[in-house]
């Protein structure tokens, strides 16, 4: 018998099963609406606190760490339960944005009557704390409802070309913030926010993205799906060994990946480095954004070619790349070809790395395990910045050092630790599973 990774856990489902097209449509709809808003609300978000409200490097990274806490604690220990007791999905993608909404708005009024800047920003930070806790209740909902529709070998390909629409999403938004930042440049840096058109359009975006939620199936573990689940109880307890140890390394590549993403745009903005605009840097972001939009479509052969596995350690040495050319070019020129490696390996990552836990995870467990899984991916943007990317920099700034040096010395302190993560992802890819498969056909399981 050929030995393969598939042959580990065989969770297929018969071509019967497979949602029709409007589905996905459905879904690809709600994805590029969301991400239009995540790109952007949060691509300025930070040099918004950082230059107009003046918080510190490590301050304005509480704005992703915060948030992404309650939000991890959210899914895991209430929403995440809830879905796999109820089998709710598509409800709670329903209320988490509803919820989102409401609470964006109610961020920049809290926001512009705070008597200082400061606190102000600290608005902003326990405003989206509070929302996340809400917003959580999509989060968990979108990534179960996803394993639910769809069977493992077509998640990574489906998780791909939803990326790659969000990314066009997130290409329009980008966009529209940069221009809408500095009012077209004819207002001042951080206009898009203190006047509130930063807000209240992502506001209503939310609650047009609900209009193709309503037209979804609600979702959830069907029996005979279980009963296709072909996995006993020693079966099931190395799949949750090897989860475990994956989500390990998932810590490392997430975190030190996307802990230095807030402190970029800072970084680009340095009058003494690169001095970029708002519209210049939104161009950058989007060069991102077209990477995303081009592998999305790839992303489901590059799993078929090489296994979710490997593509898992492809997308951590090309986020590695992006990571050591922003730690140590001068040129403009090599930040955007950086910039669109580092699109790429979000796009790998992220179709690779959730069909592979996908594959690790029981159907009846979802709920809880996924939400453990996205607590490596919303932790890494706000807890690596605040413990590490933002000491690093507020530190050195301290000692004398320069912005320029500052800034680069956490970019490359984010390069060790995805070094770190591609050790364990590939310990468990060509040495933990290939044995693990063996022990599995030694034992007679089919």
């Amino acid at each position: 018998m050929e030995i393969t990774r598939d042959a580990l856990f065989d969770m297929t489902k018969k071509p019967s099963q497979l949602p029709p097209a409007r589905v996905f449509w459905g879904i690809s709809t709600f994805q590029a609406l969301a991400m239009f808003r995540r790109g952007l609300f949060y691509a300025f978000l930070s040099i918004y606190l950082r230059f107009f409200l003046g918080l510190s490097v490590t301050e304005t990274t509480l704005f992703a760490t915060l948030p992404m806490i309650f939000n991890i604690g959210a899914q895991t220990l209430i929403w995440g339960r809830l879905s796999d007791r109820k089998q709710l999905r598509r409800t709670l993608i329903l209320w988490g944005e509803g919820c989102g909404a409401a609470g964006t708005v109610l961020i920049w009024a809290v926001h512009v009557m705070a008597p200082s800047p400061g606190l102000a920003g600290y608005a902003i930070i326990a405003g989206l704390t509070i929302v996340e806790v809400f917003w959580s209740m999509s989060n968990i909902g979108w990534s179960a409802l996803i394993s639910d529709l769809y069977p493992q070998k077509a998640r990574n390909a489906k998780l791909g070309y939803l990326t790659s629409i969000g990314g066009a999403g997130r290409f329009i938004g980008i966009w529209i913030g940069g221009a809408f930042y500095d009012g077209f440049g004819k207002m001042y840096d951080g206009w898009g926010f203190h006047s509130g058109l930063l807000f209240f359009i992502p506001a209503a975006v939310m609650l047009i993205s609900m209009l193709p939620v309503m037209m979804l199936p609600e979702g959830g573990v069907r029996l005979e799906e279980t009963s296709e689940y072909n996995c006993n109880a020693d079966c099931q307890a190395a799949s949750i060994r090897l989860f475990w140890i994956f989500l390990v390394a998932m810590v490392f590549i997430n975190f030190g990946r996307n802990g230095v993403v807030v402190i970029q745009s800072q970084y680009l903005f340095l009058d003494t480095g690169f001095g970029v605009s708002s519209r210049i840097l939104g161009h950058i972001f989007n060069v991102e954004s077209l990477a995303i939009i081009l592998f999305g479509l790839l992303a489901g052969r590059i799993g078929r070619w090489i296994g979710d596995g490997p593509s898992v350690c492809l997308g951590a040495i090309i986020a590695m790349i992006y990571l050591i050319i922003f730690g140590l070019t001068d040129d403009l020129r090599l930040i955007y070809a950086a910039s669109f490696l580092r699109g790429v390996a979000d796009v790998i990552l992220m179709a690779a790395s959730y069909a592979f836990a996908s594959v690790l995870i029981p159907p009846e467990r979802r709920g809880a395990l996924f939400g453990l899984f996205n607590a490596t991916l919303f932790l890494s943007w706000g807890v690596a910045g605040t413990l590490i990317a933002g000491p690093t920099v507020d530190v050195l700034l301290y000692l004398g050092t320069d912005p320029v040096s500052a800034y680069r010395a956490a970019f490359l302190s984010g390069l060790v630790m995805v070094v770190i993560g591609l050790a364990i992802q590939s310990w468990i890819v060509f040495v933990k599973m290939p044995a693990t498969v063996l022990l599995r056909n030694e034992k007679g399981f089919q």
